[in-house]
């Protein structure tokens, strides 16, 4: 899957990770290779020559994306959200630069794909968990750009795992029962 990929899919266990793209290791590569061949080609001092490396390398850590990783435990009863981003881990010297979000595994109501207007790119999907506190969190940090496929997918395996068509299914049916006994009675009382 391009979304996440498949870490351990267990009967308890579901774990999904996400790393940068080729865009992002694009970018670093690119903007870094600027940076090399400024201070390469200029007759500038070696301090300059450094400002020019570390200032690419600094902008095109910025535009990395950031490993994410999303465990959903049926025996802890737990989702936890894990986040590392290698532009904070740097820039604190390693102090800081993961994000850790847990959620309780028995408030997630609903698990679907939402869209989002990305700026001179256009749409892009992610996951989202909507609990039931009324607050929503996504799944990844970053909307996948393109088809909404793979998005999905890991849509679909989330629920899968958790059981959430099953439950779905069988509420539908059990207002569609109830609808059925409640037009028979009305039938009855004509």
């Amino acid at each position: 899957m391009g979304y996440m990929t498949v870490e351990t899919n267990s009967p308890t266990l579901l774990h999904l990770k996400r790393a940068p793209g080729i865009r992002s290791w694009s970018l670093l590569v690119g903007i870094t290779s600027a940076g090399l061949a400024a201070a390469y080609y200029s007759s500038d001092s070696i301090l300059w020559k450094l400002f020019y490396v570390a200032g690419c390398l600094f902008v095109a850590l910025q535009n990395m994306e950031e490993w994410e990783e999303a465990m959903f435990d049926k025996t802890k009863k737990l989702i936890e959200l894990k986040t590392i981003s290698l532009y904070a881990l740097l820039l604190t010297l390693w102090r800081r630069g993961q994000e850790r979000i847990v959620l309780d595994l028995a408030q997630l109501c609903d698990v679907c794909v939402e869209e989002e207007r990305v700026r001179y790119l256009g749409k892009g999907y992610h996951v989202m968990l909507r609990l039931a506190a009324g607050i929503s969190y996504p799944l990844t940090q970053s909307a996948t750009m393109g088809g909404r496929s793979d998005v999905e997918a890991v849509a679909s395996l989330v629920k899968r795992f958790l059981g959430m068509d099953e439950m779905q299914r069988k509420q539908q049916e059990y207002e569609d029962y109830g609808e059925y006994d409640s037009t028979d009675s009305d039938n009855e009382a004509d």
